[in-house]
């Protein structure tokens, strides 16, 4: 059996995040966890159904997630920390005790998903950390769909990107040295699947996208070589994405693997020709774009993968990565542009494109010739040219984006603030109540009048402003109760952009964003945020930010289009902010926070790749808030990335407060930090806000001692990890309330 058209993974949240509810009836306590059970049985039921009858020759299985693929790895092969095993918990709820922490532990660390905005659980391994096939999910949802008569293709994380994806428990240890306790594990794994009459596997390597060491390399030799070697298993497919394999790909070909699959939108063809061992591999061509919405260059397509048969011994079709990134179904869509609908495909459309370009890879073109037209002419189409635009990004100076010396601005900024030493603050967000939300679909919807919803939405900021002075923050914030989402708020106000209905895309557990649509060049018709902010402002003697997203993250977090470099996209979508800074600054906004937090996240996965997205990244930043006046306080936010590679860039973005998440990792920030000389302010998080626990004063006390050590009190903030809108006001309260008392016992101690 071949491998056939297939695809590397479906999106499992539900068509209208029927597991998110799910979840948070669960985690409520509204449900038992047999509810929770049934939806998530209906969901995988569901994808089998789907993902059968679009023709696919062959499909994935082991997607579906309660939480996230590298927390179920973890669980998989036992590497579940004792203090977790120590809670006299069931499994699932040991399992939502890694993921979000309880009463009694903290979670797992969070971290980026390579250079996408999926978080993933990093997993943590020690000396004596031992493995064995404690939980064969692979294998229990195998039967699951063969007893729905589909049968499937496990997925599971490869054994050297889960090693290397994973954290030591204590300094100085590789978990990459626990490799072959791993590979017993794996063996037994893949015999079982093999009983079971499982005939292709699929280990994930995504890890190998990036830049590896020898020993990395020598690693996945081994493991391959090893796994590839085994006499009972089933037919292996190694999979690869979000870039070239680079050297690994001679290392897979090399090995006794049958299968690999490589990523022809992120990669390209570089390199491929060159290694003659894959003349006797099936390689599984990504050609579809898994993590864009634009429909495929079918022909293009084509031409890729008629290039590589003569590399390969065969040649199939499948998306470039997992469809976990895009929505489920455009035809679920009623209300956007029609200039840009016929150019969008989702999961379901992708899946219709893969199946199309294996049947031309096998047949012939002739036989599909009708819908191969009809898909470049929907690829030509384009709209939202904005000549006004394009001559002011232009005209730009480098003078646009440089403000004074730090020192110059920090003088200028105590005189009009007065802030004392480590200052208190909150990112931005404040939680969003059944009541705010409902009223923003009832406005939405017409039926609510523009009136009555700006009476609501002042009367939630006042209450919030009202209760920041009562815990006694000294920079306030209004809540963003207007607003749904970070960057579609902005997305929906801005020329350029389309906004859907039903596009949800998983972000970690329950979290679900709804990316706009970048599709034109970008322009701010009227202010965005003014309002709201001079109201709020008017309602307290102490500073309100202004809070903005800022260009990266906006693109980060969009569907971008794809005709044109992302760096000019950025600077329109700079010189946007710019205007809605200066607009911040003349109705008496002293503080304006423009928030970065994906700009680790689309940092390129190769070195070589690296300077050009930094240049353009940074520049961006700057010229959105270069305008802005010596006496303005400018801030941004990063959180949930490993900030070590992007430091000398987060220093660059020159903002005069930078916070960052802090609180799972026990301030190892601060290291990177010193490591630059950075002599700005920061805001190392003390408060985890993606867990429900609240962390006691000791312990806040605790992580700011520490970070004294490193940062000067007077550049020193505290502040939670990231915005405060997932969480609920009681918990919210109590922990802000021991941050604030945690301030002032460590500030008295100076």
């Amino acid at each position: 059996m071949n491998v056939g058209s297939t695809v590397l993974g479906y999106p499992r949240i539900g068509p209208r995040r029927e597991l998110k509810r799910a979840l948070e009836d669960y985690w409520a306590g509204r449900t038992p966890v047999a509810a929770l059970e049934s939806v998530a049985s209906e969901l995988r039921a569901r994808t089998w159904a789907e993902l059968a009858a679009s023709g696919l020759d062959s499909l994935p299985g082991n997607t579906f997630s309660y939480y996230d693929q590298m927390l179920d790895t973890a669980v998989m092969v036992g590497a579940v920390p004792a203090r977790y095993r120590g809670l006299g918990l069931s499994d699932v709820d040991t399992y939502f005790a890694m993921a979000r922490g309880n009463d009694a532990v903290p979670p797992l660390e969070m971290t980026k998903w390579f250079d996408t905005n999926y978080h993933y659980l990093v997993p943590e391994l020690g000396p004596d950390s031992v493995f064995s096939v404690a939980d064969n999910k692979p294998l229990r949802e195998y039967r699951e769909a063969l007893a729905q008569g589909v049968t499937t293709r496990p997925v599971v994380i490869g054994p050297v990107t889960f090693l290397l994806l994973s954290k030591a428990s204590q300094e100085g240890f590789a978990p990459l040295g626990l490799l072959d306790r791993l590979l017993d594990a794996y063996e037994a794994l893949l015999a079982a699947l093999a009983e079971a009459g499982v005939e292709w596997v699929q280990l994930d390597e995504p890890a190998f996208c990036a830049d590896r060491s020898p020993v990395e390399l020598a690693a996945l030799a081994t493991a391959y070589e090893r796994l590839g070697r085994l006499t009972n298993r089933p037919r292996i497919l190694v999979a690869s994405y979000f870039g070239t394999l680079g050297p690994a790909l001679s290392v897979l070909a090399e090995s006794p693997v049958e299968a690999i699959s490589v990523d022809l939108v992120a990669g390209g063809l570089e390199g491929i020709a060159s290694v003659t061992a894959l003349q006797h591999k099936t390689v599984v061509a990504g050609v579809v774009d898994g993590r864009n919405v634009w429909r495929t260059d079918l022909n293009s397509a084509l031409a890729k993968c008629a290039t590589l048969l003569g590399s390969a011994a065969r040649v199939e079709v499948s998306t470039s990565c997992s469809l976990l990134h895009v929505p489920y179904d455009v035809d679920a869509e009623s209300n956007l542009d029609s200039a840009v609908l016929p150019r969008l495909a989702f999961a379901r459309q992708k899946l219709a494109e893969v199946v199309l370009l294996g049947r031309a890879l096998r047949e012939g073109t002739d036989g599909v010739a009708d819908e191969l037209a009809a898909a470049a002419e929907a690829v030509r189409v384009r709209s939202g040219r904005d000549d006004r635009v394009r001559a002011r990004v232009e005209a730009l100076r480098p003078e646009d984006a440089r403000r004074a010396e730090y020192a110059t601005r920090a003088r200028a900024q105590q005189e009009r603030l007065k802030l004392p030493p480590l200052a208190t603050t909150t990112i931005g967000s404040f939680p969003q109540t059944g009541e705010i939300r409902r009223a923003r679909a009832d406005f939405r919807a017409g039926r609510l009048g523009p009136n009555e919803y700006r009476r609501l939405m002042r009367a939630e900021i006042e209450r919030v402003v009202r209760l920041q002075e009562s815990i006694g923050l000294d920079v306030l914030v209004h809540g963003e109760p207007e607003r749904n989402d970070m960057v579609q708020y902005f997305a929906e106000l801005l020329d350029g952009f389309a906004a859907t209905e039903f596009g949800w895309v998983q972000s970690y557990g329950s979290r679900c964003v709804r990316p706009p649509i970048l599709f034109g060049d970008v322009s701010r018709p009227e202010p965005m945020t003014v309002e709201w902010a001079e109201y709020a402002q008017s309602r307290s003697e102490r500073p309100v930010k202004g809070m903005l997203t800022g260009p990266t993250t906006i693109l980060a977090w969009s569907f971008v289009r794809d005709d044109q470099p992302l760096g000019e996209t950025a600077r329109q979508v700079a010189l946007a902010l710019r205007d809605e800074v200066r607009d911040l600054e003349a109705a008496g906004i002293a503080v304006v926070q423009v928030d970065e937090p994906a700009l680790r996240e689309l940092l390129p996965l190769r070195e070589r790749d690296r300077k050009e997205y930094l240049d353009w990244a940074v520049e961006s930043f700057r010229l959105s808030t270069a305008g802005a006046a010596d006496s303005t306080q400018i801030h941004t936010h990063l959180c949930y990335s490993e900030f070590g590679d992007v430091i000398s860039a987060i220093d660059g973005l020159d903002a005069d407060v930078t916070t960052i998440e802090a609180a799972r990792s026990k301030m190892e920030v601060l290291d990177d930090l010193r490591a630059v000389g950075y002599g700005r302010g920061v805001g190392p998080g003390v408060y985890d806000i993606h867990s429900p626990r609240v962390p006691g004063e000791d312990e806040v006390v605790e992580l700011l001692t520490a970070a004294v050590r490193v940062i000067p009190a007077e550049r020193l903030w505290a502040n939670p990890d990231c915005g405060l809108k997932t969480r609920g006001y009681a918990e919210v309260e109590a922990a802000l309330t021991h941050m604030v008392a945690a301030a002032k016992k460590v500030r008295a101690q100076l």
